[in-house]
């Protein structure tokens, strides 16, 4: 195989996988990102000895070829897997915390859903296939196949949770395709949970994994292993096609101007970057727009530190999410200091909260100290919280979570429109890949 040089614009997790992948076929590869750091949205800091993740707070390690690549690259070896008090989930209804049943057992004992909720649940293995289109969102297909309240008290919540969203706005085929497959080749949902073939390529068991100096760390022991140019605050301006090859027009951190040339490159850049750039010789340059026609609701993430004494309950498990039928101003909750050890000092414990979202965009522009105030006594009915925070901090993203919507096939069949008429060029990320750490680590 032939060695080429390629350009690699972006350093979230997409572009450092990429670029590893690429090192790893023989190539030579020139990494660039716009900010003084890679990682992207992923993000770790302290900050009186509470350690915040701005992004990702844990990486969920199910399949085998995700692990083969942190443990080509190093990281796997220095994963922290989560306290097994991890596996435990809440669901706030009427008001309060109600555990999710980890065991078949305990869903029927579980006051999560009402009885009637139950007996729907149970009906779906008896239902015949629907008709599944592309078309179906995430909100139609669980009312079909699970009925009302488990779309209410189920996959609203986890939505939210995922993509701060609503089930309504997602497109089935994108957010959740491994459900719109388990109907297709099983007819039912829990008979394909029981197949064998939805195992092929996992991991025995799945793990629930971050690092010691949070979820950044992942991002700097992959980094450590890129062997080629990795250029840092460095804006991409324009995309020049060439004849044979890529000429790519760069503003450095100096304000100076570099002008690499590259026998192909791949593009992470997120989808609101795309449109910035102009694109020279494009062919089929119009559906650059759609390929970043993306919607992104502003999140706020709320990091709130107290006492150990301070809080009633246990925080024994992952966190909460909230349904919408509930009516708070919060989407959920992670229990940070209780998942991996070193998240906040001895004696102390830390909340991660998150609002916002598709369910509240307008919540994102109050000020600093009303969205405490706001998160506070949500957290203090929910919790049986006392007293005031010892610790307080807010990370504000006004563009979140990429969505898979009904416009990404869309996206998708624009970006596949544009690399058949230019060979050499190739357009991923997390918008058109899904937002998932293995999704960005696999480019799938």
């Amino acid at each position: 195989m032939t060695s080429k040089n390629i350009g690699v614009l972006g350093g979230g997790l997409s572009g450092i996988s990429k670029a590893l992948e690429l090192e790893g076929m023989g190539h030579n590869v020139h990494l660039i990102e716009s900010t003084v750091q890679l990682g992207g949205v992923i993000q770790s800091v302290e900050k009186d000895g509470f350690l915040l993740d701005y992004g990702a707070n844990t990486l969920s390690l199910r399949l085998e070829r995700t692990a083969k690549t942190l443990d080509s690259c190093g990281a796997l070896p220095h994963a922290l897997e989560a306290n097994p008090e991890a596996n435990k989930r809440f669901i706030v209804r009427e008001g309060q915390l109600i555990a999710l049943p980890t065991s078949p057992l305990g869903f029927f004992g579980s006051q999560f859903l009402s009885p009637l909720g139950k007996v729907r649940l149970l009906l779906e293995p008896f239902l015949p296939k629907g008709k599944s289109t592309l078309n179906e969102s995430v909100a139609e297909f669980i009312v079909r196949r699970l009925g009302k309240e488990a779309l209410d008290y189920c996959m609203n919540p986890f939505v939210s949770g995922v993509y701060a969203s609503k089930p309504e706005s997602l497109s089935l085929a994108h957010a959740f395709p491994s459900l719109m497959r388990m109907e297709n080749e099983h007819r039912s949902l829990f008979l394909g949970l029981l197949s064998k073939k939805s195992r092929e390529g996992r991991l025995p068991k799945t793990r629930l994994i971050s690092f010691e100096r949070g979820m950044k760390e992942l991002i700097d022991r992959m980094a450590d292993h890129i062997k080629g140019k990795i250029s840092l605050g460095c804006q991409v301006r324009e995309i020049h096609r060439l004849e044979n090859r890529w000429k790519v027009l760069v503003q450095n951190k100096d304000e100076s101007d570099l002008e690499p040339v590259f026998d192909e490159i791949i593009c992470t850049l997120p989808s609101h970057s795309l449109s910035n750039i102009t694109w020279k010789n494009l062919k089929g340059s119009a559906k650059i727009d759609e390929v970043s026609d993306t919607q992104e609701y502003p999140l706020n993430l709320v990091y709130l530190g107290f006492d150990e004494s301070q809080v009633r309950h246990p925080l024994d498990g992952f966190g909460f999410l909230v349904p919408e039928c509930e009516k708070l101003n919060i989407l959920g909750s992670l229990f940070s200091s209780t998942l991996f050890p070193g998240r906040s000092p001895k004696g102390k414990v830390l909340l991660t909260t998150f609002v916002g979202g598709e369910r509240m965009p307008e919540l994102t522009q109050l000020s600093d100290d009303r969205t405490y105030q706001l998160v506070s006594s949500e957290l203090t009915k929910l919790l049986g919280i006392t007293g005031e925070p010892c610790f307080r901090h807010l990370k504000r993203w006004s563009r979140g979570i990429p969505l898979p919507d009904s416009k990404m096939r869309g996206r998708i069949e624009a970006r596949n429109s544009i690399e058949k008429l230019n060979p050499g060029l190739f357009l991923t990320g997390a918008h058109l890949t899904g937002v998932s750490l293995p999704n960005c680590i696999d480019g799938t």
